[in-house]
């Protein structure tokens, strides 16, 4: 193995040195408490360190890195105490993670260090969102993702390739090429000869490097820093290594022919560098045995700290309170329009598209930080014109279009917010999201809970049928949003609603689904107050007082309900518009019930595990005193939404309201 000084001075050399031997003398002493039975489980980066080291080495310490398990070295050399790592290794209070993340599942903000997800794939879009917080700021900056040859077949490695080539993102994108996905051959992953080809298709340049040869690594990754601050590019770099331990200790590595291992123990990236070092006479033997024996004494001393953790005590209070990120007080309130009450300040007569467009603008006025993102909303002005005109009022820099590639933009708005920036995101339709789940569920949703990062995204949802437009451009799909703990989720009903709920959820530090009937675009509208203003999220509105059956619903539901209502005078209907989902409005649901003793639930979604069955179980629950009658649900068919307009109306659950009532009202 060659290795090339290019100047570096001999005490910048040795600093190198240590921080590669740290993290190999870490895994060799992890390897040992593993069969001692101290620790449970271990991925091993061993035999990798150069990359991780010369990689983090190279670049600015406020530069942000998305590293993934194999990369203790990224974690050693931004500094983190041992002792610290070690806690959150043993699932210790005293972790950077509270005990909620297993080994290198977790991120720091201090260090810049923003941590995986299992799935790995949703690294790489999340350094795009950083290297576009460095491009609107001018910053002289670079992000850098990780990932392995395994990774480079997931659909997130292409889209977010291709979305930084695209919006000329001054990324680092690394492939630790060390030959195996768990046990699947480089051969079973992909047909190109290297991996490095890839670039090509995307438009970006690209090398491949020996990833053993930590001065290699440490040299190219400074000067391609160079290149992507200089022209605003990502470039692709492919590090060829070897993991010399298995995917995980448990796995082995029978799979696995021994030649390898001969052949690569002969790369080994320290003891080469070592023979080199001692041979350039810039390290004696006895001053490489003096910093491994410093080396091993440092890590005694931060693993004993690391053992003296002491015990969880499970706190469900605290448990649940880190959940969301902390929300400041709400912004001037409007009085809800409901019972006589009157919308205070000056007004105007606005469709809900058009007030979200208001909340939109207002908001882009007030965050200059606030980035909107989605396919075709620039100049087109998205598929329903609600961003029409911003892309010329606030420039294609916060006016941004996006390839059709749903996760990594979701995964890009968590980039930026990592970086002090708010996202709000154009889904097309409330049906595409599915190509976007991971990010969501796994990543935005969780990530406060995990290591205390806020996600300050909005992800827009038009949603819903009533325009015949099918099973994939109107399915209504906000239950499988309320399942999970960290999203916020919104579904206005009136103009004015929508306003104060788009401003309210753009301010709201974490990720909220914000889902838009598209029925109700151009069809409703309302008085909207002219200022910009809040509506709190998590307050339901109770819109219509009656004594006969109370009926809970929201977003298309609630004009169905005051519709009938209208029509049949002689039943005094209450109706309660919950307007956010995720959390629920549990006191206005208690109210609903004591009102009435009926209440009825109305939503769009099918029946079976929507939204309404888990306030109907709420209320047999909580309310079971209340209730004259069986708490009853009238929702649309277990069935995909139909195209023919027939079809979907007997499939929408207005068409069953009239029976839903008329049984519930004979009790």
């Amino acid at each position: 193995m060659q290795f090339d000084k290019k100047g570096l001075p001999n005490d910048k050399i040795i600093e190198i040195y240590r921080n590669l031997l740290f993290p190999r003398m870490i895994e060799e002493k992890m390897l040992v408490l593993l069969r001692q039975g101290k620790i449970s489980k271990w991925f091993s980066g061993i035999g990798q360190e150069a990359i991780s080291v010369g990689a983090t080495m190279a670049l600015q310490p406020d530069e942000w890195i998305m590293p993934l398990h194999r990369n203790l070295g990224v974690f050693t050399s931004r500094n983190m105490p041992l002792s610290k790592l070690f806690k959150q290794w043993q699932g210790n209070k005293d972790g950077y993670s509270k005990g909620r993340e297993r080994s290198f599942h977790f991120g720091n903000k201090d260090h810049h260090i923003c941590g995986m997800i299992s799935h790995l794939g949703p690294q790489l879009a999340i350094a795009d969102g950083v290297a576009l917080a460095y491009k609107l700021r001018k910053e002289q900056k670079v992000s850098l993702a990780f990932t392995g040859d395994g990774g480079t077949s997931e659909g997130d490695f292409h889209e977010a390739l291709n979305t930084a080539a695209v919006w000329d993102l001054p990324v680092i994108f690394i492939i630790e090429n060390n030959g195996y996905g768990l046990s699947t051959p480089t051969s079973e992953q992909y047909r190109c000869k290297s991996l490095v080809e890839k670039a090509a298709g995307y438009g970006m340049e690209g090398v491949q490097i020996d990833g053993n040869n930590v001065l290699t690594v440490y040299d190219t990754i400074k000067g391609v820093r160079e290149y992507c601050i200089k022209n605003q590019k990502p470039y692709l770099i492919e590090c060829m290594t070897f993991r010399m331990r298995g995917h995980e200790e448990a796995s082995g590595v029978k799979y696995v022919p021994k030649n390898l291992f001969e052949e690569w123990e002969q790369k080994d990236p320290i003891k080469n560098f070592e023979t080199w070092l001692t041979g350039e006479g810039i390290l004696s033997a006895s001053g490489i045995e003096a910093i491994r024996a410093e080396t091993k004494s440092h890590i005694e001393e931060e693993l004993k700290l690391g053992f003296d953790a002491e015990k969880i005590i499970p706190d469900t209070e605290e448990e649940l309170a880190d959940v969301y990120a902390p929300v400041t007080a709400v912004q001037s309130q409007i009085a809800d329009n409901s019972n006589g009450q009157t919308l205070d300040g000056p007004v105007t007569d606005k469709k809900f598209i058009n007030a979200i467009s208001d909340a939109l603008e207002q908001s882009m006025n007030k965050h200059s930080n606030l980035v909107l993102m989605g396919q075709d909303i620039a100049e087109y002005g998205g598929a329903f014109k609600v961003t029409e005109g911003f892309g010329e009022k606030f420039g294609k820099g916060r006016t941004r279009n996006t390839p059709f590639c749903e996760s990594p933009t979701g995964g890009t708005g968590l980039g930026l917010s990592l970086e002090g920036y708010k996202a709000v995101m154009e889904m097309q339709f409330a049906d595409f999201v599915t190509v976007g789940f991971n990010q969501i569920i796994n990543n935005l949703a969780k990530i406060h809970y995990r290591w205390g990062q806020n996600a300050d995204v909005v992800i827009r949802m038009p949603t819903g049928g009533g325009v015949g437009a099918g099973p994939f451009h109107s399915q209504s799909n906000e239950a499988w949003f309320v399942h999970t703990p960290g999203l916020k989720v919104v579904y206005p009903s009136s103009p004015a609603d929508a306003k104060g709920l788009m401003i309210a959820a753009i301010n709201d530090p974490n990720p909220v689904m914000f889902f838009e009937h598209k029925a109700l675009y151009r069809s409703i509208s309302g008085d909207v107050p002219d200022r910009y203003y809040e509506i709190e999220i998590g307050k339901a509105n109770h819109i219509r007082h009656g004594e006969d059956i109370s009926v809970i619903t929201y977003g298309a539901g609630v004009h169905w309900a005051m519709e009938y209502a209208d029509k049949h005078p002689g039943i005094s209907i209450d109706i309660t518009d919950l307007r956010t989902l995720l959390p629920l409005d549990y006191d206005a649901i208690q109210k609903a019930v004591s009102r009435t003793g009926k209440v009825l639930i109305l939503h769009e979604d099918c029946l079976t595990g929507g939204v309404g069955a888990e306030i109907a179980a709420w209320i047999a629950e909580h309310c079971y005193t209340l209730l004259d009658a069986p708490v009853m649900r009238c929702a649309s068919l277990d069935t995909p939404i139909p195209f023919n307009m027939e079809l979907e109306k007997n499939f929408m659950a207005y068409s069953r309201l009239e029976e839903m009532i008329g049984r519930l009202m004979k009790y």
